[in-house]
């Protein structure tokens, strides 16, 4: 979300909505989807002997009973190492134009083997990784199957993406609001939803069919730290992207507690709250972030219609995996 002002009262309701049906998730033309490609992404997904002490997988820091996120404020790793950035969920990452926090990835693909190698993530070089895999006869039988030869970056990369491109939260009270049961939503997230559209305004950052622009804005987070996480800009290294980070889905965001990149606020309220004050002013803070003078009601009403993205359950649980 991101303050905004108006010249004249509200901007028109309906003038960043997001689409009433969330289109599938794009596939790439050189890693079609199959069945069999999915199911091995699935098993690499939750695969601990991809870690360099096998106690490690994606799973661990995207866990489907987390929202696909992490309820801690910093992901453990092998040997108990921690990073600086919450581990952002990977419900309808499949829809983001960049992938992490500083979109350093422009791909599910590119994303896919950079925890594997993260020396705070799962503490593995590909090549060692490569022979675990090479070595386990049912992933052998899998990669011939699906890709016709054995295990390799790219084949490793392609199935775990395949896999995070059926991870999409969908059919959630708001959807089923749009699509005309009017009954879905209570009094209190209609309201809501008119305030993330009007008032708040949320809509022109949260926008699109999973409510991100999959922009990078600099909130204030962290400005006043001895050595603050510069976020885009080193990625970029143009000035303007000091300090800002990319917007994430809110889809199912009630589920994917602690927020914002840090994992600073631990619950919806408090994130409305961060939001309400304008963020933490900072030379490079967006323009966007200006402070909104929402009343507790309405704070409470924009709470009430973040939870109504909830979407449904997907009911994925961990496979059994090859020996």
């Amino acid at each position: 979300m991101a303050g905004m002002g108006w010249c004249s009262g509200d901007p028109p309701e309906g003038l960043f909505w997001a689409p009433r049906v969330l289109p599938p998730a794009p596939v790439p033309p050189g890693n079609p989807q199959s069945e069999a490609k999915i199911q091995l992404g699935k098993q690499l997904y939750f695969e601990k002997r991809l870690s360099f002490d096998n106690t490690v997988s994606c799973a661990s820091c995207h866990d489907p009973k987390a929202g696909w996120a992490d309820p801690r404020q910093f992901s453990e790793g092998v040997d108990h190492a921690k990073g600086g950035r919450n581990a952002p969920t990977v419900l309808n990452s499949a829809h983001y134009q960049f992938q992490f926090w500083d979109g350093r990835a422009g791909s599910l693909e590119k994303q896919a083997l950079g925890p594997i190698q993260n020396p705070v993530e799962m503490k593995m070089t590909m090549p060692l990784a490569l022979d675990r895999l090479q070595g386990i006869p049912g992933y052998v039988k899998a990669f011939q199957e699906v890709f016709g030869g054995a295990p390799s970056d790219e084949t490793v990369a392609k199935a775990i993406a395949a896999f995070e491109r059926t991870v999409i939260s969908r059919n959630s009270p708001f959807d089923r609001y749009l699509a005309g049961d009017t009954a879905a939503m209570s009094p209190a997230a209609v309201r809501g939803m008119k305030l993330f559209n009007g008032k708040a305004p949320c809509s022109p950052c949260h926008t699109g069919p999973s409510f991100t622009d999959s922009k990078f804005h600099n909130l204030g987070i962290g400005a006043g730290a001895t050595e603050p996480d510069v976020g885009r800009f080193k990625v970029t290294n143009n000035p303007q992207d000091y300090g800002a980070f990319k917007t994430p889905t809110l889809r199912s965001v009630a589920l994917t507690a602690p927020y914002l990149h840090d994992g600073s606020e631990r619950t919806l309220e408090a994130v409305v709250e961060f939001y309400n004050r304008g963020g933490n002013r900072n030379p490079n803070l967006a323009p966007l972030m200006l402070p909104l003078r929402l009343t507790q009601s309405e704070k409470s009403a924009l709470v009430a219609f973040l939870e109504a993205l909830t979407g449904e359950d997907l009911g994925i649980t961990e496979p059994a995996l090859p020996e």
